[in-house]
């Protein structure tokens, strides 16, 4: 896909706090949408603590979680999204861009921000970003598309009081992806891929954010799918159950070490 990078000095197009099924899910679209896509992931999804997922669309037996994390940064990156471990402390609004502080002393600027950073939003609050308090939870307010009520930062997922569900975080992740791409008047029309011919046959040009294959590179690509799957599926995942931190003497939460899972 032909990159698209925005008017702005800044080093990214956009900036994603949080390595989890939103962020990742948003990640995906904004980077094949051709914008330079940062994700900051500050350790393990909480995803993680899951000790199988049942209702993720595509599998029927559902998924090992830890599994399906690694597949959906896998997918971000091939999109060309790029990733680093680290925490935002804060976000400042700087002229048209975003200065986003982190946690071990470095700084990324970005046209715009994505956060999916549950249950952390206490960097926002230099922006004024309009938040609800619930007890120990902080959720951001957003519209129905994922805005905030500032400009150019959008939130997904949990973090924005979506339910906690792994289907909805990428829904909303999508879904807020995709605005953040309409209100930068990025053309991309549709995440599209179809047949040889399919528009131009008509004498219609190929929308933005579509794409034409024939019948040798659909092949080729369902190939690699296939093979891909295989790999993922060949082996139990090798990295412990996670609970939560608190029921365990392990920060990351990690179970007893001999633990083995069912497939093991």
């Amino acid at each position: 896909m032909t990159e698209t990078a925005l008017e702005t000095d800044a080093e990214y197009d956009v900036l994603v706090a949080g390595g989890g099924v939103a962020g990742l899910t948003a990640a995906t679209y904004t980077a094949r949408a051709g914008l330079r896509t940062l994700v900051v992931a500050d350790g393990e999804s909480i995803l993680g603590r899951n000790a199988h997922l049942e209702n993720v669309p595509g599998f029927p037996a559902g998924v090992n979680p830890r599994l399906f994390a690694d597949m959906l940064r896998e997918q971000a990156e091939r999109n060309g999204a790029e990733r680093v471990a680290g925490r935002v402390e804060e976000l400042a609004g700087v002229e048209d861009e975003f200065r986003a502080d982190l946690a071990d002393g470095g700084t990324v600027t970005a046209a715009r921000v994505v956060a999916a950073s549950w249950s952390d939003a206490d960097y926002l609050d230099a922006l004024d970003v309009a938040v609800r308090d619930a007890g120990s939870k902080r959720y951001v307010e957003v519209d129905d598309s994922g805005r905030t009520s500032v400009s150019g930062v959008y939130a997904a997922g949990r973090l924005a009081e979506k339910y906690h569900q792994t289907a909805v975080a990428a829904g909303h992740g999508a879904e807020t992806a995709i605005t953040l791409v309409h209100d930068a008047d990025v053309p991309f029309y549709h995440d599209w891929v179809v047949p040889e011919g399919y528009f131009t046959d008509r004498g219609r040009e190929v929308p933005p954010g579509c794409e034409e294959i024939d019948a040798g590179e659909q092949a080729r690509r369902q190939a690699e799918s296939r093979g891909t799957m295989r790999e993922y599926f060949a082996e139990p995942h090798a990295d412990r159950q996670r609970t939560h931190p608190s029921l365990v003497d392990d920060d990351r939460g990690r179970v007893d070490p001999d633990w083995e899972s069912d497939d093991d």
